[in-house]
């Protein structure tokens, strides 16, 4: 058989070769044309390319500059300017993803087609350049197609975006912009996030090494990570300085010593929503922003509302990153000893017989925990739910030594968290507001509810200084002597007599001044004082002070049976040292968009609540309670705090609640603990009282506030004297040496104007 090809044969095959690259190329101009005019889905418009819309983590900052946070939907992504980023990380990424980046126009063609053949038998290949991978990921955000037809089409888009991109951006701009939005894996988008994450800095300080390290993740997120596959991303790492030595952005000799290290040099800090300083206090503060956006009428330059989790707003907080470590460091150190001294008291106690309401209490927890909810979704009955509740499983326990993984009845882990206390703390400056820390509860992992803004307790003695501030602003002396005996209060519905401690008593003369009588928190003297002042004015300079719960004006206020807040009792007590005007507490300052444009500025609010001159006297009485062997005296004989310190012990019936509220020149810090529920509480005051549940957490803290000279705030400051000379003596006979007989004080006139 002859099969030489003829000439005719020859020139009829060139010209099915030359009708098959014409119809090629005209099929590519056909695609390339339609994919303009959007017949496979609108490509982005000017203003989008202008205006590139992508998730942005919103920032919290504390007062020092420190990041307290980040809110986000899905991503953590924080977005940084082309100075904020180090050189390091743009010559590697040029290096190891698009070495001809500054020479070409959005497209290397040569690197185009040379990947074609790998990309339609399915096979990916990053031979795109950075500014496609940019279209990508920012102006399209489609799945890679198997398909030919659909994957040459996304190719397509990519390309024609990608010189849009190059016409409209410089490459600085280019390179930030993708440096920004790309995913480096353990939720980490954008190469803030990246830097924070994997190494704990900024991405203007990353290293060639640590830079070579971030980039080689871009690969495969998974694949490459260091952490999950450690030897794999030190190899690639070693690849991309080998890649940065061959484009002349680093020399052999720098890029053998970085080789020569086998480790990556990791720091990593996964982020989530629940990590990091302040949990509480960002949650409260999220809900706040929100609010505040909302009820304002602040919305976007295109007329939608702003999304806490993804709009990349900036948060300015009063909170200062510092204190706010000394405050969740004080509370972890002691309540891990007070949670032993509360499990000890109850070894071998029948808590079913011994707790009161116990059955409803444990009825309460069980259907407020998560496991009751899922169930009852589930249609589980009742009984079953009993059953379940009954029956061992694997659980998770918090504890102050890490969380524990244990067997047990899930009825138990109820009973479990009936038993851990819980405590929050409030440290705040007197004069500007500002709240310097915040801690929420103890555990924000396990344990959500804030109990400084949302948890009202009973103060107790905690507000007995309210009653005394009347007493005072009406002319009454501390130095005025009158008898610590029982004292019946008649004309709000039943006789009135309140209890006492007759071993306290014991220990001071039948007759105190009313100085000793708050050191030494004595009933009998502050009900004298109620009857004298009666409960009305009481009332009206609580509400002065910033206190927003319900209190009923009866006698026994004067006592503390009513509920505040933290929150309430930090900003009313700070009335004290602030010349007696009450400064709102404040915790948010300003609001920004992600271009630093001011969306909203906050300042506080100050309302005078007493005189200048009662302020003071009451500053100085309630130094008493820490210098002249009052209740709280531990501070200067466990804490040996010599400074100038004022402050008052709280505790209430049962020893359900102990606070501690502190004064400082510079801080006033209001501390609380208690169980979840009242009837779950100390079996003694020695242990219960507020002296030993609350006051040591306030010695930790104060005592790292005062060991920290960048914080400014001096052991030798004492507290301001008023402008105006005091009308009264300030020096009182201590307890030891008061007379021993006096006659009662007279009945302060019902007629006297009472004037705060």
């Amino acid at each position: 058989m002859n099969t030489k090809l003829t000439p005719q044969d020859i020139k009829r095959y060139n010209g099915y070769i030359w009708k098959f690259f014409i119809g090629c190329f005209a099929f590519l101009v056909i695609m390339i044309v339609a994919t303009i005019l959007g017949a496979f889905k609108a490509l982005p418009t000017l203003s989008d390319l202008e205006h590139p819309k992508s998730d942005q983590s919103t920032i919290i900052y504390s007062s020092d500059k420190q990041v307290l946070g980040k809110w986000y939907w899905r991503q953590n992504r924080s977005s940084v300017n082309y100075k904020n980023i180090s050189p390091n990380v743009v010559h590697a990424l040029i290096a190891k993803e698009d070495n001809h980046f500054y020479s070409h126009s959005g497209v290397d063609f040569w690197r185009t087609f040379s990947i074609i053949p790998y990309n339609l038998i399915g096979k990916t290949q990053g031979a795109s350049t950075l500014t496609q991978q940019l279209a990508k990921n920012q102006f399209t955000g489609e799945k890679p197609s198997k398909d030919f037809i659909p994957r040459i089409i996304q190719k397509l888009k990519e390309l024609i975006i990608a010189i849009r991109i190059e016409k409209h951006y410089t490459k600085e701009e280019i390179i930030t912009m993708y440096l920004n939005t790309v995913d480096f894996g353990s939720n980490a988008f954008g190469i803030s996030s990246a830097a924070e994450t994997y190494f704990h800095t900024t991405p203007d300080k990353l290293a060639p090494d640590q830079a070579a390290t971030l980039i080689q993740i871009l690969t495969s997120t998974t694949k490459n990570s260091p952490v999950r596959h450690y030897e794999r991303a030190l190899n690639g790492r070693n690849f991309v300085l080998k890649r940065m030595v061959d484009e002349g952005f680093l020399s052999e000799t720098d890029a053998n010593k970085y080789r020569a290290d086998s480790s990556l040099k990791l720091n990593f800090h996964p982020t989530s929503h629940a990590e990091g300083l302040a949990p509480y206090f960002r949650k409260e503060l999220k809900e706040q922003v929100t609010s505040i956006l909302k009820e304002r009428g602040v919305f976007k330059p295109d007329g939608t509302e702003y999304n806490v989790d993804r709009d990349g707003l900036r948060i300015y907080t009063t909170i200062d990153s510092r204190m706010q470590q000394y405050a969740e460091e004080a509370q972890q150190e002691y309540m891990r000893d007070l949670q032993k001294q509360f499990n000890s008291q109850y070894k071998g106690v029948n808590l079913a017989k011994t707790i009161t309401n116990y059955d409803r209490l444990m009825g309460r927890g069980i259907a407020a925990s998560g496991r009751y909810t899922d169930l009852k979704k589930a249609g589980k009955s009742d009984d079953e739910i009993k059953e379940i509740f009954n029956t061992k499983d694997a659980l998770t326990l918090f504890t102050w030594h890490g969380d524990v993984d244990t067997t047990m009845r899930p009825i138990d882990s109820v009973l479990y968290s009936q038993m851990l206390l819980r405590n929050a703390m409030m440290s705040m400056d007197p004069t500007t507001g500002y709240i310097k820390a915040w801690v929420g509860g103890i555990n924000f992992e396990n344990y959500q509810y804030d109990q400084v803004i949302k948890g009202a307790r009973q103060v107790g003695s905690a507000a007995k200084p309210f009653t005394f501030a009347v007493a005072m602003n009406m002319g009454y002396s501390p130095c005025l002597m009158v008898p610590n005996s029982p004292v019946t209060i008649t004309g709000y519905g039943p006789d009135w007599t309140p209890k006492e401690n007759q071993e306290e008593v014991a220990k001071l003369p039948p007759i105190i001044n009313l100085r000793t009588a708050l050191a030494h928190s004595q009933n009998f003297v502050t009900a004298y004082i109620m009857n004298e002042v009666k409960p009305e004015p009481v009332v009206e300079l609580i509400k002065k002070m910033g206190i927003t719960t319900k209190v009923e004006p009866y006698p026994s206020i004067c006592l503390g049976v009513f509920d505040a807040t933290v929150y309430d009792m930090t900003g009313a007590y700070s009335a004290f040292v602030n010349h007696g005007k009450w400064t709102q507490p404040i915790y948010l300052l300003r609001i920004e968009d992600k271009n630093g444009h001011v969306l909203y500025t906050n300042t506080a609010n100050e309302k005078p609540a007493l005189s200048e001159e009662t302020a003071y006297i009451m500053t100085d009485m309630l130094k008493a309670v820490i210098s002249e062997g009052g209740t709280g005296q531990r501070l200067r004989s466990v804490y040996g705090f010599t400074n100038p310190v004022a402050g008052k012990t709280g505790t209430t019936q049962d020893n359900s609640d102990g606070w501690f509220m502190g004064m400082t020149p510079h801080l006033v810090t209001g501390v609380w603990t208690g169980c979840d529920y009242r009837d779950f509480h100390f079996r003694s005051t020695r242990l219960g009282e507020g002296a030993n549940v609350a006051l040591p957490i306030f010695a930790g803290y104060m005592k790292r506030v005062y060991n920290d000279p960048s914080l400014g705030i001096k052991r030798s400051d004492d507290f301001e004297l008023p402008k105006k000379p005091l009308g009264t003596n300030l020096d009182c006979a201590p307890y030891d040496q008061q007379q021993k007989t006096a006659a009662p004080a007279p009945t302060n006139p019902a007629a006297k104007k009472i004037t705060f």
